[in-house]
């Protein structure tokens, strides 16, 4: 009877051998997929991530054990190539002071460009036509009979409101454009921020330890006495005597804001909160003002003192690192760029980064939609119709 079996499997058709592979690889397939499900929920899963993750960071910069392997000879070696990238360290730092006095020479070349700037937005200087003379580029040009149009449209809208001065909000719209700066923005800072006319950066004087100053130049107005607010960003170009290698060009090692001197009752950094307080023994109520702080984007300009002894605490090094990114990025791209900003195309242009990301995000859902279609256990019809509270209205 074995005999029997045995000749029957030899001689079955090639056929019925492909339907028997097929079968197996149908049945494979669909272990995987019930792998990849349970897979996924286990990701899912809070805890499973956290000691994923706790894993992981135990590994990140863990020894191989390959360098306590290698001979002493060898490691006398690895020592003194050590010692010469410190050397390396101490001459990029000083690429870094060269690169900050470029810096400065170009910073006053650029100026008069800045001031004009500053003249044309604040209507202290009419541009010529020749200098109001834009050329387009060739998919954004028009046709004679569109610009007629939009020329009359123009025309009209200068009719119906009357003549404006220089640039209008300029400034806080660049500040409305950048998600960095918007965030810090209350509704109360507004009415401050059209009166704030321009800012300029000044870099230390040739000699001096290195630094940056921004200067914000308003308008008088009825919020505060001065017409500039400044704030100072200290940095330092050497590497760290304890650990040589972190260096990674100029850090900012601390930074200084300035006492803003506002008119009564317009301080919008502070605000005032009524508390009612019950009495403990007579239980009588009583109504208690308090001055507590508020959030304003002017609060940037008093940013929590850095200790020349000791460590500063989770929340003021959280609010210190992000002043510091906001100042770099103020200097290196707001101020150089504001009519970019002002615009959007300077968005547009930073947005462009995330393309290639946006697109491989879509791969990822396009692979899981498929992943769903090859899912033996996905019913589409299922998925057809949204639950109620998903429908539109």
């Amino acid at each position: 009877m074995a005999d029997l079996d045995n000749k029957d499997q030899t001689e079955m058709d090639p056929a019925d051998m492909e339907d028997v592979e097929e079968v197996e690889e149908e049945e494979t397939g669909e272990d995987n997929s019930k792998a990849r499900q349970l897979t996924m929920q286990m990701m899912q899963n809070p805890q499973i991530l956290a000691a994923l993750q706790e894993r992981l960071d135990g590994l990140v910069g863990s020894p191989s054990g390959y360098m306590e392997s290698l001979p002493k000879v060898v490691k006398r070696r690895v020592n003194a190539l050590k010692n010469l990238q410190v050397k390396c360290a101490h001459i990029e730092a000083k690429f870094y002071e060269e690169v900050h006095e470029l810096e400065r020479k170009y910073a006053a070349l650029y100026q008069p460009l800045f001031d004009k700037r500053s003249d044309i937005v604040r209507a202290a200087y009419e541009p010529t036509d020749e200098e109001c003379e834009w050329k387009q580029d060739e998919e954004e040009e028009l046709t004679e009979e569109m610009k007629e149009k939009a020329k009359v449209e123009e025309e009209k809208k200068d009719e119906e409101k009357e003549d404006p001065k220089g640039i209008p909000e300029f400034w806080l719209t660049v500040f409305k454009n950048v998600d960095l700066l918007s965030e810090m923005l209350q509704e109360h800072d507004e009415p401050i921020l059209k009166h704030l006319q321009d800012i300029k950066v000044k870099f230390s004087d040739a000699g001096q330890p290195m630094s940056f100053t921004l200067e914000f130049h308003f308008e008088p107005n009825d919020f505060f006495t001065q017409t500039v607010l400044t704030k100072t960003y200290k940095m330092r170009s050497e590497p760290d005597e304890s650990d040589p290698f972190s260096f990674d060009g100029p850090e900012i090692m601390g930074c200084t804001g300035c006492t803003i001197d506002w008119s009564k009752g317009k301080n919008v950094t502070l605000k005032t909160i009524k508390k009612k307080q019950k009495h403990k023994g007579r239980g009588t109520v009583r109504t208690v003002t308090k001055t507590v702080p508020n959030d304003s984007f002017f609060n940037f300009f008093s940013p929590p003192e850095v200790p020349e002894a000791g460590e500063l605490d989770e929340d003021s090094e959280a609010v210190l690192a992000a002043d510091f990114e906001i100042g770099h990025f103020i200097r290196e791209r707001i101020v150089p760029r504001a009519v970019l900003y002002f615009t959007g195309e300077a968005i547009e242009d930073d947005d462009d980064d995330y393309d290639e990301e946006g697109e491989e995000a879509d791969d990822e859902e396009g692979e899981e939609e498929a992943d769903e279609e090859n899912d033996p256990d996905y019913e589409p019809k299922k998925d057809a119709n949204p639950p109620e509270e998903c429908k539109q209205q």
